[in-house]
């Protein structure tokens, strides 16, 4: 019986093209695997997959009664509703240790770089599997996308060693040109509704028994929201009340400008002070030198709940 491998909900390029990578590594040392998602492509996973000649990961929400392999995270929150009833075989990630947890022992890759596919390039290295030139392509781009073309904080000397080499063997010679290109698309938000975009990156959290959403849009010019800020400020209202969630913040990335303006619904008017040391001011806040959700937006929320 095959694993699944499959990263979380709603989908990033990360989780998209971790787990076609960790499948096809699987699959070379006689692990059958299948790589799997739980949601829709983002428009940047979409220009990935196409950039170098793949489909889509089966979409599959149910896996009672499976072998899964989780990438890209390890919580409960994220991962698939019924996961209680599988065998989680391994993790593969870079964030914090969350709250899964297993019956039977497990693999874990996990390390403190800035994208799972820089961690599944290690197990490509430590099995010695050779990565086909599709795979290493797309490999790059999340790994990019992650690391924001390496303005993140998160980006650490391996992220971008491991986009050298992958780069190198997909055949790419300007690999920030084509983070760039991903970037754009990432940032033509005109028509598109304001769920869409909302949910376009989008993770639930249990904060001390709270549950917060935290989404986020990365652009090259934050001035393509100028239309449209009003609408996403009325759906992550929307959510919250559906969802019976404490909080939801939706960051407004500049890529360019290094900050993140922070979209704030919350049962607590001085979260972001708490947080952040900077006040809500109706319902924004300027957060200058934050590009990481990782990194400089969960922790300190997670602080601030404790």
């Amino acid at each position: 019986m095959p694993m699944y491998v499959v990263g979380h909900k709603i989908p990033d390029s990360d989780s998209i093209c971790g787990a076609i990578a960790l499948a096809y590594l699987k699959n070379q040392i006689d692990e059958p695997a299948i790589a799997a998602r739980l949601g829709e492509l983002s428009p940047e996973t979409a220009f990935i997959l196409e950039r170098f000649g793949f489909e889509a990961p089966l979409f599959k929400e149910s896996y009672a009664g499976e072998e899964v392999y989780i990438v890209d995270h390890s919580e409960l929150t994220q991962a698939p509703d019924d996961i209680a009833e599988a065998t989680i075989v391994g993790i593969v990630d870079h964030h914090k240790l969350g709250d899964l947890t297993t019956s039977t022992p497990l693999e874990c890759w996990i390390r403190p770089v800035g994208c799972s596919n820089t961690v599944i390039k290690m197990m490509y290295d430590f099995y010695k599997v050779d990565i086909p030139a599709d795979i290493a392509g797309i490999m790059m781009c999340a790994i990019l996308s992650d690391t924001v073309i390496f303005k993140s904080p998160t980006c650490t000397t391996a992220d971008i060693r491991c986009v050298e080499a992958l780069a190198e063997i997909a055949g790419i010679e300007d690999f920030k040109a084509l983070g760039m290109e991903m970037f754009k698309v990432k940032s033509a938000v005109e028509g598109t509704p304001a769920r869409d975009l909302v949910m376009r990156d989008f993770k639930d959290f249990n904060m001390n028994g709270n549950l917060v959403g935290i989404g986020q849009l990365e652009v090259i010019d934050l001035s393509v929201f100028d239309a449209i800020k009003a609408d996403l400020e009325a759906d992550i209202r929307a959510l919250k009340q559906e969802g019976k969630r404490h909080s939801v913040l939706l960051l407004l990335t500049d890529i360019m400008k290094e900050g993140s303006e922070m979209l704030v619904i919350s049962d607590d008017s001085e979260l972001t002070q708490k947080a952040y040391g900077k006040a809500t001011i109706d319902g924004k806040v300027w957060l200058d030198g934050v590009l990481s959700r990782k990194k400089q937006v969960v922790p300190q929320l997670q602080q601030a709940f404790a």
